[in-house]
């Protein structure tokens, strides 16, 4: 009989140990994103005027929060400092996207790209001397220490070599172009997976939320003009048709800046 209670207070145990603590270790395997089944970053690349009169007020309106990678010789950024000032202020992200936004113009395509800032002619020196300019000037304009880079076309070296070895340390995360959903363990905090946003329509955007959802993703967007602005754009409906979307979805889908989440995927991946 002695033996009988013993067993059936062993099963008891057990039962309660596996609701109290299994419970919460399922939980986080399907809402890892700070509770939330995904999380998304909306990126704005190139230090445009559109982002501050099409983009912020879109993103404000929802309580929403962006990250702007700033290019720091843009007029765009010298003749609106206030403005760039008040978004940072209002939560949204200032991030590093060089000082002149050197690109590799030895590559296919790259036509655009002037001698003065052909990222092939460059030293590491620097590219690193040009990075930490602008750390310096993104300081001046909202008082923040820590920052998240990305980069210019993508390229990620000179010549041969890695150049993010070189100024790693002055940042959180890194987001490359390279598409991707990555689990929180998967993201590679060193190039970090996007998809770069040209003319496709909101249904293509809103069903990349819907697999991060199914997959516990991260999802980050590339944007460069909304509503005009740039040779890459895409139509302030639609983008506003995300936007919303993700709004509604804000139960199950973490939307934060590029910063937030990078620090909270650094702390999970510590773990």
């Amino acid at each position: 009989m002695l033996f009988s209670h013993v067993r059936v207070g062993c099963i008891l145990f057990v039962t309660i140990v596996f609701i109290t603590v299994g419970t919460p270790l399922f939980s986080q395997k399907t809402n890892p994103w700070n509770g939330k089944k995904c999380a998304v970053v909306l990126t704005y690349d190139d230090a445009l005027d559109i982002d501050i009169d099409n983009v912020a007020p879109a993103l404000d309106s929802l309580g929403l929060k962006g990250s702007f990678y700033l290019i720091g010789s843009s007029p765009a950024v010298s003749n609106r400092i206030k403005d760039w000032r008040k978004m940072a202020a209002n939560g949204h992200e200032l991030g590093n996207h060089t000082s002149f936004h050197p690109c590799d113009g030895t590559l296919p395509g790259r036509s655009f790209v002037k001698r003065d800032t052909d990222l092939s002619l460059y030293t590491i020196g620097r590219l690193a001397s040009e990075t930490r300019l602008t750390n310096t000037l993104l300081n001046a304009i909202d008082g923040q220490t820590e920052r998240t880079f990305a980069f210019p076309c993508g390229d990620r070296k000179i010549g041969d070599t890695a150049y993010y070895p070189f100024i790693q340390k002055e940042f959180i995360a890194a987001r490359g172009v390279r598409a991707g959903l990555p689990s929180i363990d998967k993201v590679d905090l060193t190039d970090i997976n996007c998809y770069s946003i040209n003319g496709q329509n909101a249904e293509y955007m809103i069903g990349l939320v819907k697999k991060a959802k199914e997959t516990n993703t991260l999802l980050v967007f590339l944007f460069h003009g909304v509503g005009g602005g740039h040779n890459l754009n895409v139509a302030l409906e639609e983008h506003s048709k995300l936007v919303h979307y993700l709004k509604e979805q804000e139960k199950e889908v973490w939307t934060a800046t590029m910063l937030t989440i990078s620090k909270y995927i650094q702390q999970a991946q510590s773990h």
